[in-house]
C-alpha cells in the first residue's frame, strides 16, 4: 500500500525536469566548455565554487560534476566524461543523492567547526566505489569563520582522491582565502526567451495548452530563476485546471493589464486626468496593486525613452505588437527631457506610496502631478519660446571686449612677463593660470593689501592666516621673479578683502542684469527663480535698450526655490 502512495505521489516540475545532463543545462555554456577541456586534457581542478541567484542551477550542477567524475560507463569501464551514461550504479546514486561518496552538507545548519572537522576527518579515506570523494556543500558563505579557518589547508592540498564543490547566493561574504582557492563559476540569470522555450518543452511533453503571453508573464516574473519559473508555472497549472490562459495568471500574480496599463500612460503623456484616474480605479477594482500598476509604469517609461534613443526597436521581436503600436504614436509627442522628468517623479513616488495610508489614494496623486507636469513645457523650450517671441535680442558683430582671444603663449596674464608683478591683479591673474589655490585663497580672503608694487608689498592680515603664508608667499615672489621682495605686516583688524571687493561687485551686476528686460520676463515665467551666476561668454551685442553690463552680460543660470 506504501509503495502505491510513492508512485502515484506528485513530482513538482522543478525537480521532475531537473537536468541530467549538461546538455539539459540552460544558459550556462561558458562552465560547459571549461569543465569539458578540462575533462577531456585531464586538467581536473579540486575544487570548485559556483554563484548566482536562487533557480539557475549550483546544486544540480554540482551533482553533474560529480556523476561526471564517478562515471564508469554503462560496461563499467568508462573514465570521467562530460556526458555521464546516467544507467551506470554510480549515475543512479548521485543523481538520488545517496551515493556514499558523494556527500552534500547544507551549510545552513551545519555552521560550525566541528562539522567541517567531521568532513575533513572522512575525506583522508579512500572512496569506497566512486572515483573520488566529492563534498557539495551548499550555501557555503553561512559557515563560521572557525568553519572557514578550518578548511583552508585542506582545501589547499587534498587528497588526490577529494573534490570539493561549493555552492552560494552571497559570493561576497565568502573569504578570498577560500576563493583563492577555488575556480570560480558565476551562472547567468535566464533570459525570458529561455524561460518561455523551457516552458513549452515542458508543457508540450505534459500536453498541457497554454496561451504564449501568459508563458511570457511567468518568464518575466521568475526574474531569470527557472526554479521560480517552474513554480509559478505549476501553480498556474493548478489553478487553470490544466488550460493556462493569459487572465488566470495575471490574477495569480496580482498583474496589471499591460494593454491598459499603456493607456494609462498614454493618458499620462496628454495629460488626460480625467481618463489617468479611470484607468486606475479600473484596474485597482479587478485587482492590480497600486505598486505593480507604478513599476509597470516605470518599465514603460524606460522602454519608451530606449525607442527614443534607438526607434530600430519598434521593429523588435521583445515589443509586443499593442507597445510597438504605442510607442510609435506616442513618439512625437514625448521628448527625452519629458520621459526623464517623468521617470524621475515615478521613482519619487515608490517612496511615497510605502508611506501613505491609503496606497491606491497615493498613487493617484503621483499620478496627478505626473500628468499635470507632463503636459507643462520644458523650462529650455519656454526659455525658447521666450527668446522667440521676444524683440530685445538683435544680432550684430561680435562686442569688442570678447574679440581678443587668450593666447597663453603671447599673453600669459594681461600682457605682463614672470619677472615682475606691479598690481596685485597682476599676481592674482599668474596664481590663476599657475594654479597656486591656497596662496590666491588667502590673499582674496585672509589679507586686506595698503600698497602692493614690483618688489614690495604692505598688508593688513587675519589673524587666522595659515602661519607658513607670509614665508611661503615671499619664497614664491622671490622664485618668480629673481626680486628681493619686502614685505610689510600690520597687524590689527583687517579692512576690505579682495573677495569682498568681488562680492560687492558681482551684487551689483547681478542687480544690473535683473532690469534687463529678457531677464526680467524670464525671472516672471519662472515663478519663484533667481539669478544664480553670471559668466563670460561670447556673444552678440544686444540692444541699446540693455543696460551697462560692461561686457560681462552672459549664460545666466536659474535654480529653482523649494
Amino acid at each position: 500500500m506504501l509503495e502505491d502512495n510513492k508512485e502515484n505521489q506528485y513530482v513538482v516540475l522543478a525537480r521532475k525536469y531537473r537536468p541530467q545532463n549538461f546538455e539539459d543545462l540552460l544558459g550556462q555554456d561558458a562552465l560547459v566548455r571549461t569543465l569539458t577541456n578540462a575533462i577531456q586534457n585531464n586538467r581536473l581542478h579540486h575544487a570548485y565554487i559556483l554563484t548566482g541567484i536562487r533557480g539557475v542551477g549550483k546544486t544540480t550542477t554540482a551533482r553533474l560534476i560529480a556523476r561526471a567524475l564517478n562515471c564508469r560507463g554503462a560496461d563499467g569501464q568508462g573514465g570521467p566524461t562530460i556526458h555521464p551514461c546516467g544507467e551506470c550504479e554510480n549515475c543512479k546514486t548521485i543523481a538520488q543523492g545517496r551515493h556514499m561518496d558523494v556527500m552534500e552538507l547544507d551549510a545552513a545548519s551545519h555552521t560550525g567547526v566541528d562539522d567541517v572537522r567531521e568532513l575533513l576527518d572522512s575525506s583522508r579515506y579512500a572512496p569506497t566505489n566512486a572515483r573520488y570523494k566529492v563534498y557539495i556543500i551548499d550555501e557555503v558563505h553561512m559557515l563560521s569563520k572557525g568553519a572557514f579557518n578550518a578548511l583552508l589547508k585542506t582545501l589547499e592540498e587534498p587528497p588526490a582522491h577529494v573534490k570539493f564543490i561549493f555552492a552560494t547566493t552571497e559570493i561576497r561574504k565568502v573569504p578570498v582565502t577560500i576563493l583563492s582557492r577555488c575556480q570560480r563559476f558565476d551562472l547567468q540569470r535566464l533570459s525570458v526567451e529561455t524561460l518561455k522555450n523551457l516552458f513549452t518543452k515542458i508543457l508540450t511533453k505534459e500536453n498541457i495548452p497554454a496561451e504564449q503571453e501568459a508563458l511570457d508573464i511567468i518568464a518575466k516574473a521568475a526574474d531569470g530563476s527557472a526554479r521560480d519559473g517552474l513554480s509559478l508555472l505549476d501553480q498556474s497549472i493548478v489553478l487553470s485546471d490544466g488550460d493556462i490562459k493569459t487572465d488566470v495568471v495575471k490574477k495569480m500574480l496580482g498583474l496589471a493589464d499591460r494593454g491598459q496599463t499603456l493607456s494609462l500612460f498614454e493618458s499620462l503623456i496628454k495629460g488626460d486626468m480625467e481618463k489617468v484616474l479611470g484607468n486606475v480605479a479600473e484596474q485597482y477594482t479587478y485587482g492590480a496593486t497600486p505598486l505593480i500598476i507604478l513599476q509597470d509604469l516605470i518599465n514603460i517609461t524606460h522602454d519608451m525613452a530606449k525607442v527614443k534613443i534607438l526607434p530600430s526597436l519598434l521593429t523588435s521581436t521583445s515589443l509586443s505588437e499593442i507597445e510597438r503600436n504605442t510607442f510609435s504614436s506616442l513618439s512625437e509627442a514625448s521628448s527625452l527631457a519629458v520621459l526623464s522628468k517623468i521617470w524621475q517623479m515615478l521613482i519619487k513616488g515608490l517612496s511615497e506610496l510605502n508611506l501613505a495610508p491609503s496606497s491606491v489614494e497615493a498613487l493617484e496623486m503621483i499620478l496627478l502631478r505626473v500628468a499635470y507636469s507632463a503636459s507643462l513645457p520644458t523650462p529650455f523650450e519656454m526659455l525658447n519660446e521666450i527668446k522667440k517671441n521676444s524683440s530685445l535680442i538683435e544680432t550684430t558683430k561680435p562686442h569688442g571686449a570678447f574679440e581678443k582671444k587668450n593666447n597663453l603663449n603671447d599673453d600669459i596674464y594681461g600682457g605682463k612677463k614672470y619677472e615682475e608683478f606691479n598690481t596685485v591683479e597682476d599676481f592674482l591673474r599668474y596664481l590663476e593660470i599657475t594654479k597656486k589655490i591656497l596662496v590666491e585663497y588667502s590673499i582674496k580672503n585672509d589679507v586686506s593689501i595698503d600698497e602692493f608694487k614690483n618688489g614690495h608689498i604692505k598688508m593688513h592680515i587675519s589673524p587666522n592666516i595659515h602661519q607658513d603664508f607670509i614665508m611661503s608667499l615671499h619664497k614664491l615672489l622671490t622664485d618668480t621673479t629673481g626680486l628681493k621682495w619686502e614685505i610689510d605686516i600690520i597687524k590689527g583688524q583687517i579692512g576690505e578683502t579682495i573677495a569682498d571687493k568681488e562680492k560687492t561687485k558681482v551684487e551689483a551686476k547681478t542687480k544690473n542684469v535683473s532690469e534687463y528686460p529678457l531677464v526680467k520676463k524670464i525671472l516672471e515665467e519662472f515663478k519663484g527663480a533667481k539669478i544664480e551666476t553670471i559668466i563670460r561668454k561670447n556673444l552678440s551685442t544686444l540692444s541699446e535698450r540693455e543696460p551697462d553690463l560692461s561686457g560681462e552680460m552672459a549664460n545666466i543660470y536659474f535654480e529653482e526655490e523649494d
